[in-house]
């Protein structure tokens, strides 16, 4: 990067990390550490929702994703609105009146602290994994700027937000998320004018999306029902109506987040904005993978995006047969461009009969790419331990070998307070159940609110330890934004069924819900060991297996005093 690129992004991060330690500045108590006193508006929690949501797996992950597999995982969040319309009725009222730190002390109430501290396990163990996700995310941002090794790097990224969320808990996530956002937003608005703007002068933004559109890119909606595709209607609607309901309902970061409403009302409508603006802000992120697909249709796309991987295997003895191929891959670009320029014309004309040949053939110069990037993945195998992931770094190579000085510390800076932002809200989050859920209810029930300050501040550090360590492993699961969303998706579902009793099963008692729970996430696991179902189904499976478990057991060993709920 260039020296003003260094400027720009020091500045934006110094400007973020001050400004939210400094607007959290005050005597800490348990209340204002970990829900910032609930004196939020609607507005802050909206944001601060969004913002625990965009981490840096969204903004380098999704643009990638969209890159290789279209736009076709907007359908993802299909679901989400109506998750949020059921939250408002039924959780938020429910939480409200019981006053709570977090989601789980619900659970105690309603079962028993066998079946709170059951559920809080589920949430620490997925937060945490899924963390060190995110952590991981900037972490190839640092390693790809400055060539540093990736052990480093997690500890810098996890470690900076550590800190901050340590000095100032919720109050500074919070506000350090309002500034977040803003910039996250500009960032990628101009990051997507800018690739427009690098197309060529005779190509247009609407030629760009329709050759995209013919190459299989601008596939939004998938009316067809089949359980083992990832991504259609009927999947997002309903597996993901399910995950968001058991994220934004049970996962204490987000949880958490509009917890810290000024009132229910605020929680409510904070909320409600979020389910509105969520798709529209996913939709533009993938559109910019698109634009930056659409556009490496016109300028040749490196053979492997991931140039850390590329530098490894030039100092190997691979170095002369991967040259080889990047120059095979160059003439087959090559050739490919004239068909690129007349599907764009034929597109223009709206010549039917020419756009259908050109793309055939286009197809077939795609499966050419495909094989040689196969070879070539081989190479980089044997280079580099088995590291040939490339979606990850498609956006981030484009941004640093294609924008102007500045605009490349901008773009940095956007997915590396993206990661903070859901950083530090999964830190918060991860200490409050860990001080509430267990250390106040079952080891120190009997300290003072500072004491129990202090105990949060330790343990926001143990889990940053945690999630950094997690992040050295990350590199092996792939695209970051499926991984993350495959892990909650073994997770959530259960944990949902476990809320959804509490609500609506009166007749259930804790002993059958722990169990039921238990022999649901089993099969859950199994369920997704053996493939049997496409992930996002895995939130119904497990929520309906703990529901139905649940009352086969309550029926088959009925409890002879089941806990009512107090609600």
């Amino acid at each position: 990067m260039s020296s003003l690129d260094w400027i720009v992004l020091s500045l934006t991060l110094i400007f973020v990390v001050s400004y939210g330690i400094y607007r959290s500045r005050e005597t800490h108590t348990m209340d204002s550490f970990l829900l910032a006193g609930k004196s939020l508006p609607w507005y802050h929690v909206t944001l601060s929702l969004m913002a625990t949501q965009a981490s840096a797996i969204t903004f380098l992950s999704a643009p990638g994703q969209a890159y290789t597999d279209g736009m076709r995982f907007v359908q993802f969040y299909f679901g989400l609105p109506l998750a949020m319309v059921v939250l408002c009725i039924t959780f938020v009222p429910k939480f409200g009146q019981l006053k709570i730190f977090t989601a789980y002390e619900f659970l105690e109430s309603r079962f028993d602290l066998r079946t709170r501290g059951l559920t809080s396990f589920l949430f620490l163990l997925q937060r945490g994994l899924s963390t060190g996700l995110s952590i991981y995310a900037p972490s190839l941002i640092l390693s790809a700027i400055l060539g540093w090794d990736i052990t480093w790097t997690n500890i810098i990224s996890g470690g900076v937000v550590m800190l901050y969320t340590i000095a100032g808990g919720s109050r500074a996530v919070s506000h350090t998320h309002l500034q977040q956002m803003a910039i996250i937003t500009i960032g990628m608005v101009v990051a997507g004018i800018m690739v427009v703007k690098f197309l060529p002068s005779d190509v247009s933004f609407t030629d760009a999306l329709h050759v995209a559109g013919k190459m299989g890119k601008i596939n939004l909606i998938d009316f067809t029902f089949d359980l083992n595709s990832r991504y259609n209607v009927w999947s997002g609607l309903i597996g993901g109506f399910f995950l968001q309901l058991s994220y934004f309902g049970t996962d204490q970061s987000q949880v958490g987040r509009f917890l810290t409403g000024s009132s229910q009302g605020q929680s409510k409508l904070g909320l409600a904005m979020n389910g509105l603006l969520k798709i529209p802000m996913q939709f533009l992120i993938l559109l910019v993978g698109v634009l930056v697909f659409a556009f490496y249709q016109f300028t040749n796309p490196p053979l492997f995006f991931n140039k850390t991987a590329v530098d490894k295997v030039r100092k190997t003895q691979y170095a002369a047969q991967y040259e080889a191929l990047e120059k095979k891959h160059e003439l087959i670009q090559k050739d490919k461009h004239p068909h690129i320029m007349a599907l764009t014309e034929a597109l223009r004309k709206e010549d039917q009969n020419a756009i259908q040949e050109s793309r055939v053939v286009l197809a077939g110069f795609e499966t050419k790419v495909k094989e040689v990037r196969k070879e070539a993945e081989i190479l980089l195998s044997e280079a580099n331990g088995g590291d040939t992931n490339d979606v990850n770094y498609i956006f981030l190579r484009f941004v640093i070998d294609y924008l102007p000085a500045g605009m490349v510390g901008l773009l940095i800076a956007v997915i590396l307070l993206a990661s903070m932002g859901s950083v530090a809200a999964a830190y918060n989050s991860l200490a409050s159940c860990t001080i509430v859920d267990i250390y106040k209810r079952m080891i120190r029930k009997d300290d003072d609110s500072k004491d129990y300050v202090a105990a949060s501040r330790w343990a926001t550090f143990f889990w940053g330890i945690f999630c950094i360590a997690i992040a050295q492993y990350a590199s092996r699961l792939g695209s970051m934004i499926e991984a993350v969303n495959i892990l909650g998706s073994l997770f959530y579902g259960v944990i949902l069924g476990i809320f959804l009793v509490a609500f609506y099963f009166k007749n259930i008692g804790s002993r059958a819900v722990f169990y039921g729970s238990i022999l649901g996430e089993i099969f859950v696991v199994i369920s997704y060991i053996f493939n049997l179902t496409a992930f996002l189904w895995l939130n119904l499976i497990g929520c309906l297996l703990v529901i139905i478990f649940a009352w086969i057991i309550e029926y088959a060993w009925p409890q002879s005093a089941s806990r009512k709920p107090s609600l």
